[in-house]
């Protein structure tokens, strides 16, 4: 059986592998230059793998070597991460949290006040965007954790919560509105799911209609429907108190299910913990 790993050989091959000198790394870790030498042979030793070429330049990492340093980083992180985490001053970090507008209107205040009383330590930074742009964000690494929509309510990702998307208009009925035989639509971009949804609806019911106009933002959306001009659709948790959610003859809504999506297949301790916040308290709003 190998000896297990040490993180302070861990820490001397991860310098060793940056700067690219001994001794420039015995300088980093506070160590002879041949103290430095001796803990790279032992960390070989341990894996039966030669991880650096030695010249009069300096070292340079083999194939094994390159590939090793990739576990050794992950190693490092994940013992910071848990020594932060359980350690005194509590969970601490920082989140990029991602999330459409209409989940921030009608959710994210109270899921980020709650998390932030538990845990004050943990800085969140709020990006707004739709579910298209967010899934390019996460792929990017440029959000840690996102709600996402999804209309697949069998969908493989693990779903939250469900919410009704509601047709919203100035006056009570659609009637009252006379729009006549063409319904006048104020929908987001066409790529959005809001979008698409609305109009595979009416197509369904044979109902007549015209994107009349268009905003990316769910404050755009709302003031074309406070106008009267037209018809719009928003997730029912966010339609304002002065407009109202329109039935019959408009077809019915699906529902979209909500995801919590990962930038990472392995979250950092503050991302879990929000992540474990969102189960906990997103079914119950």
């Amino acid at each position: 059986m190998r000896a297990p790993l040490d993180l302070r050989l861990l820490v001397t091959f991860v310098h060793a592998a940056q700067s690219g000198s001994l001794s420039a790394t015995a300088t980093r870790v506070g160590r002879t230059q041949s103290a430095v030498t001796m803990q790279m042979q032992r960390l070989e030793e341990i894996l039966g793998q030669s991880l650096l070429h030695r010249s009069g330049s300096g070292v340079r990492l083999t194939g094994n070597g390159a590939r090793f340093l990739t576990y050794a980083e992950r190693i490092l992180k994940a013992h910071d991460e848990a020594v932060s985490a359980f350690s005194e001053k509590g969970l601490h970090g920082s989140i990029i949290f991602g999330s459409p507008e209409d989940y921030l209107m009608g959710f994210s205040s109270t899921l980020l006040k709650g998390f932030g009383t538990l845990f004050p330590a943990v800085e969140i930074k709020v990006v707004s965007a739709p579910t298209i742009e967010l899934r390019t964000l996460l792929r990017s690494r440029q959000v840690d954790i996102a709600l996402v929509s999804t209309p697949n309510l069998n969908d493989s990702e693990e779903i939250v919560r469900t919410e009704p998307l509601a047709w919203v208009g100035s006056k009570p009925t659609l009637e009252l509105h006379n729009f006549g035989d063409i319904v006048p639509l104020a929908l987001p971009a066409s790529n959005a799911m809001d979008h698409k949804i609305a109009c595979d609806a009416m197509a369904r019911a044979g109902l007549r209609y015209k994107i009349s106009h268009a905003s990316n933002s769910l404050a755009g959306l709302i003031a074309l429907a406070r106008s009267g001009l037209a018809i719009s659709v928003m997730t029912q948790e966010a339609v304002p108190s002065d407009l109202y959610v329109l039935n019959a003859p408009l077809p019915r809504l699906q529902r979209l299910g909500i995801i919590i999506a990962f930038a990472e297949p392995e979250q950092s301790p503050a991302v879990s913990a929000f992540a474990d916040h969102i189960r906990h308290v997103l079914p119950t709003l």
